[in-house]
């Protein structure tokens, strides 16, 4: 079975014509007849009824234009991406991601992007975890930007690097001198974290109770800038990936040991989703991008 016979199939199902089908295919009526002949042969059942000159789909014809036309479809959409140079993609890319990462490694990966490929639409929406692999699997995100879901049956979690969090304080902070700081030297330190239902909340307290340290909670807070705003007003310290604190002079940064809480971000795929050109040059250009922090020191 070759191409040519699933479009003249196609083309007469559509026109229930032999004439007008074979105009439309560039073919002799003879010829057309012919190709329909060896195709009916090849699946083993008449496909068309031909009762005088008109033409009727028998059930099996029926049931064959489906696949058909849709394999016709999906290889006219490969040609086509093929023979697109490649700064013409277009369509869009839809794109989950925490506030982490939101704040500064998406905006540099979507300039880079957009700048090669100015035709793509690029839609990027702040979310919580959950609800990034809730919308990866309804199909309403094309990927995410997160650390890897708790369930991994039905995402994909792709790591791309690895990336120490680090303690953040205020200048008027007494660790602010500090060059490193163990973890147990935050007990009872006055901390501002995020809620429980983030995962940086999760693997912070594992780290904690594996020191023995109990430090005292003073303020909860969802979103990372008001945080950061918060530390440089007073002498309550935070924990976050350098990635989302931006360059101040009001802050410190220090080296957390004794463990040092690690996570490892990375891209998020539904599982057996179909990925568009654009979604697939976007995805690299996050590798791109994610490569390139990894190589730069911690803090910088």
């Amino acid at each position: 079975m070759e191409l040519r016979h699933l479009r003249y199939f196609v083309a007469l199902a559509e026109t229930l014509s032999f004439t007008r089908a074979a105009e439309r295919v560039h073919v002799t009526q003879s010829t057309l007849s012919h190709q329909i002949r060896q195709l009916e042969d090849e699946v083993g059942r008449p496909l068309l009824e031909r009762i005088g000159k008109r033409v009727l789909l028998t059930e099996a014809g029926e049931t064959f234009l489906g696949y058909a036309a849709k394999a016709l479809r999906e290889v006219d959409q490969g040609l086509g991406d093929l023979l697109r140079a490649p700064d013409e993609l277009s369509g869009e890319v839809r794109i989950g991601t925490t506030g982490t990462f939101n704040m500064g490694f998406v905006p540099e990966c979507l300039a880079a992007f957009m700048q090669k490929h100015p035709t793509v639409k690029v839609t990027v929406d702040e979310l919580a975890a959950d609800e990034i692999s809730h919308r990866l699997l309804d199909g309403t995100l094309d990927l995410g930007i997160g650390y890897q879901p708790p369930d991994p049956t039905h995402l994909w979690f792709e790591p791309l690097y690895t990336e120490q969090m680090m303690l953040v304080v205020g200048l008027a902070h007494p660790l602010a001198a500090r060059k490193r700081v163990r973890m147990v030297e935050l007990h009872r330190q006055r901390l501002v974290l995020l809620p429980p239902s983030f995962a940086t909340r999760t693997l912070l307290h594992e780290c904690f109770r594996a020191c023995g340290a109990e430090p005292m909670l003073a303020a909860e807070m969802n979103t990372i800038a008001p945080m950061i705003a918060l530390v440089a007003r007073t002498t309550l310290a935070t924990i976050l990936s350098p990635q989302a604190v931006p360059p101040r002079e009001d802050i410190r940064l220090i080296p957390l040991e004794s463990p040092t809480p690690v996570r490892t971000p990375g891209i998020l795929w539904k599982r057996g989703a179909r990925q568009t050109p654009a979604v697939r040059s976007f995805a690299n250009g996050i590798r791109k991008v994610a490569l390139g922090r990894s190589l730069r020191p911690a803090g910088s």
